[in-house]
Order: C-alpha cells, then structure tokens, then sequence
C-alpha cells in the first residue's frame, strides 16, 4: 500500500522588504535530502505572502551533489502539462505528479528559473546541516555544475514550500512549528536522526514569528504572520502528518520595549502566561481537527539577551509551568530542562549558548533534536 507523505518542506512566510525586493532572469537551486524512498513527487510552491503573480518560468527536479546535477536523471516538472505556471497573489499550487525515484539520503536538486522581474516576496529563511540552497544569474535549470561566477548560495527559500512523495504507507511526517529557533538547525538534526527510518521532519517556522501578535509596518513585517493567520494554513498542507511539535512564545515575550523605545513595539503587546496558553490551546484545537497528535516544547533561557527584565523572565517561567501542566496537548517536550546550566537555571549550560542568549549553539541543537527524537519516537 502507498500514500503521499510530506518528505520536506518550510514555512511561507513575509521576506524582508528592501529596495531590491525584484528579481529577474534568476535560477534558484534546493538541495533536497529524502529520508525514505518514494516512486513519484509532487511540488507545492506558495505565493501566499506575495501582493503580486509570481511565474515561474522553469522547474526542474534531477539527482544532485551540491552544485551539481546528473544530467541523465533530469525531468521538467509541468503544471496542467505546461512548463510555466503562474501562481496569484495569496495563493498557492501543487505541481502535476511526476515520476521520480527517491531514496534515502540521495540528495535532488529542485531548479526553478524566473525570467521576468518577480517580487520576491514569498520566503523564509532557514539554516542547518540539510538546508542549502543556490541562486544564479540565467536559466540554469538544466546546467551541470551551477557556474562559480554566476551562482550565490542562499539561505532564503523562495515559492518552493513542500516535496509530497508517494511512498509506502508505514512513513509518516513529524512537523516542527515554530520561530528563529527553530527555522535554525535543530529540525535538521533531528532529520539526520531519523534519515532512513519512516519519519520525515517537515518544518514550519519563520524567524521573529509570535503566537498572538504580528506586525503591519515594514520595518518588521519580515518578522512573519501571527498563529491564527499562519498554524492551519502550515499543518494542513503536510501530507501523511501524524504528530506536530510547537515550540513558540519567547518573541511574544521579548519583543515588547515601550513606544518611547520602538514604535512599533509598545508594552501593550506583552500577553500574560495565560493568554500565551491560550494561543496554543488554539493551535492544538486545530492540530487534534486534523488527527495530529500535539507535543508542546518549553521556552528556553533568555539570561543575558538585550531585552531581558526580571519580569520577562517570571513570564517565561510561568508559560513553562503551564505547558508542563498543560492537559490539552498529548505531551510536551522539556527542551529547556536539557539546556539550561545546573548553576544558573536562567541561562543555558555551558557551550549552549550562539552568544546573543537566546539562540542555542550547534551543540545545543544537536540537544534539542535527541531530546524531540524521544518525543516522537
């Protein structure tokens, strides 16, 4: 028996508005890394944050290993049969189904060339051990290697939002929900973790992302959309999801200065532990109406970072607490019990630490994903 499940995939979300938020005559490259065979794809693009139609030209999907391609393995991905395909503002496609052997660990590449000035607009940042992407200048979809004097790599991933494979029925995907810390690397390590197995790790995050509140200027637009215009929209579209894991709630907390501070960020925005509770009891409302079993993570230490107060950091311990107590969610997984030092409760163990205090280092990434491996395993 067979069924398509989600074998990769990021959030959609708001890219940074700068002057050069156009761009034409563009090939952007993924580098995908099956974690179990598959006989058939589908790709599924969004333009859900665009104001205007994006086209994209060109797709290719073939073998690859970094900047190459087998060229023997390529095959043009169609939409309703054509090449191109146009995707309206606020919406997205999936591609028609093509055939594809996958296997675990063999790395694809997914090319898509845009030939005409596109407002680059649909896309999300991300970074980590499997997450690598390339842009050059021209259609390279079909070149083998990219060309070292045309090609940039990226760590935004633009329109391409999630590859389906049709894959035996015992797979399954694990999707990870969350902000920075999480569009950062410990989903990857946890896809390493589980490479070769029937679990595929699918992430929805998107840096600066909150749980109740979003912003409306273009100062920090590109800090993402809100729970309640962002959860559903996100799980919905993973294909053979039986669990979610939602670790989020920290820039509901730090981000709140004062107006006299930012403008943009006045105190009126703190929420208080419970209305932060509330905010995941409706994610997990919405989880259980698509069968997905519901794991909470913990906050992590905020010791040290540039916003810290006493106050904040009594929020977070309450938000914690509650998470711990929660009984509306099946589970939760303790990411702060394992980060945090023994001598400092507030700050993260030694080497845990990016150097900012709010960001985990590699090492503690690794952490965070042997600990959620416990959870979904």
């Amino acid at each position: 028996m067979s069924k398509w499940v989600t074998i990769w995939g990021n959030a959609t979300s708001v890219a940074e508005h700068r002057p050069e938020t156009y761009a034409k005559n563009i090939t952007l490259r993924y580098l995908i890394t099956p974690p179990f065979k598959g006989s058939r794809i589908r790709l599924h693009f969004s333009n859900f944050c665009g104001t205007e139609p994006v086209t994209l030209n060109a797709v290719t999907v073939a073998a690859a290993t970094d900047r190459q391609i087998d060229t023997d393995s390529l095959k043009e991905v169609v939409f309703s049969g054509k090449q191109s395909v146009t995707i309206e503002a606020g919406q997205e496609l999936f591609s028609d189904v093509l055939t594809f052997d996958l296997q675990p660990k063999e790395v694809i590449a997914v090319s898509i060339y845009l030939k005409d000035f596109t407002l680059m607009r649909s896309g999300v940042v991300v970074t980590g051990p499997l997450s690598k992407g390339f842009f050059s200048v021209g259609d390279t979809t079909k070149i083998s290697p990219l060309p070292l004097d045309y090609t940039r790599t990226i760590s935004t991933y633009y329109f391409l939002t999630g590859i389906d494979a049709l894959t035996d029925d015992t797979n399954r995907a694990v999707i990870c929900y969350g902000d920075s810390i999480t569009s950062q690397s410990w989903p990857d390590y946890l896809a390493l973790k589980c490479m070769g197995g029937n679990t595929a790790i699918i992430r929805r995050a998107a840096s600066g992302t909150r749980i109740l509140r979003e912003y409306k200027c273009i100062t920090y637009e590109s800090y993402g959309l809100c729970g309640k215009n962002r959860f559903e929209r996100e799980i919905s579209t993973v294909s053979g999801a039986d669990t979610v894991i939602i670790q989020q709630g920290i820039n509901d907390i730090i981000h709140p200065v004062g107006e006299e501070v930012n403008p943009f960020r006045p105190m009126s925005d703190l929420p208080t532990a419970k209305e932060l509770e509330e905010g995941l009891k409706f994610y997990a409302g919405i989880a259980k109406s698509y069968n997905l079993k519901v794991l909470l993570g913990t906050l992590l230490p905020i010791y040290g970072w540039r916003t810290y107060a006493p106050f904040r950091e009594e929020l977070k311990n309450e938000f914690n607490r509650l998470i711990r107590e929660n009984t509306f969610a099946d589970g939760y997984i303790d990411f702060e019990k394992y980060l945090c030092s023994a001598e400092n409760p507030f700050a993260f163990k030694q080497g845990f630490d990016s150097g900012d205090h709010l960001h985990p280092s590699e090492s503690a990434y690794k952490q965070m994903a042997e600990t959620a491996y416990g959870g979904i395993m």
